[in-house]
């Protein structure tokens, strides 16, 4: 037999014999072979072994005074059980909350890491393969991954080539992308991928419709 706690036949018996004592019918002013609170309390809350509470169950089936203060110590714990199941299941849904919280920024915060806004909307046009001295370089995140390249007043949308080189000449990359007009300035969005450990003084180059290439100094970091 199990003498540590309650099988569910174990606890239909004891519920059996308590029913047979009614709050009213077995009065007990005296309080007479009454076990005290402390061991109504064990009993209530499941925590007096069975064998040890065997002996009471007799008294508490014949005794109403107990039998109300064991039913009140029972709806008290069974009350702070249900609470502490609240509590358990709202910790649970607040730290599932939180860690969704942190992967959804974690996932947001990789997403802006990997687009860079590439902005040329103030650079003049200048022609060749020779940047301006006097523009100071646009810097950008190598590992970015899409730029969003905001080509200058008065581009037209359309067909563009695109490619990084270095200061030397040597291609870094190359792609193609499609210019749109957004309120009026013209938006090239364009997937890059750059040679591992590209870093540095480079140049962005821009043309349209197999044009002049517009260069553009560049810092990779």
């Amino acid at each position: 037999m199990n003498t540590k706690g309650y099988s569910t036949r174990d606890e239909r018996r004891l519920l059996d014999a308590l029913g047979r004592g009614l709050l009213k019918d077995f009065p007990n002013p005296e309080r007479s072979g009454c076990p005290g609170s402390e061991v109504l309390k064990r009993i209530a809350s499941r925590t007096m072994p069975l064998d040890e509470s065997e002996k009471w169950l007799d008294h508490l089936g014949s005794c109403s005074p107990c039998y109300g203060d064991f039913s009140e110590f029972r709806r008290v714990y069974e009350l702070r059980q249900k609470r502490t199941l609240l509590a358990i299941a709202a910790s649970i849904l607040v730290v599932a909350g939180i860690a969704g919280w942190v992967l959804l920024q974690r996932h947001n915060d990789a997403l802006v890491a990997q687009t860079a806004v590439v902005d040329l909307r103030d650079r003049s046009l200048p022609r060749g393969t020779q940047s301006n001295p006097a523009q100071s370089p646009l810097v950008v995140s190598r590992a970015a991954r899409r730029w969003n390249i905001y080509l200058p007043l008065g581009s037209s949308e359309g067909s563009y080539e695109i490619r990084i080189v270095t200061e030397s000449g040597g291609l870094l990359m190359e792609t193609t992308g499609e210019a749109k007009l957004e309120s009026g300035i013209a938006l090239l969005p364009v997937d890059v991928n750059l040679p591992l450990g590209s870093s540095g003084r480079c140049n962005l180059e821009t043309r349209r419709n197999a044009g002049e290439w517009n260069t553009f100094p560049l810092v990779l970091r």
